[in-house]
């Protein structure tokens, strides 16, 4: 998916750059559901890390199309 619509070009719509976050959150959640905390490990807590960066860059990659676009 990442931050392409499904013929792969950038996701310009704010309607779907939100739909693809909150997919990329609910992956998030599913993952954090799954995740034992009695046997969680570095490498589970290192995927998470990875995943809200990955949902923090995209964010900042949407704001600045939306800004490049004003502009």
């Amino acid at each position: 998916m990442k931050g392409v619509d499904h013929l792969g070009s950038p996701i310009q719509n704010k309607n779907t750059q939100v739909d693809f976050l909150k997919h990329r959150l609910n992956m998030f959640i599913d993952v954090l559901d799954a995740i034992d905390p009695e046997d969680a490990d570095l490498e589970d807590i290192d995927r998470l890390i990875a995943m809200l960066d990955d949902m923090e860059s995209k964010c900042r990659e949407f704001n600045n199309r939306e800004v490049s676009e004003s502009v």
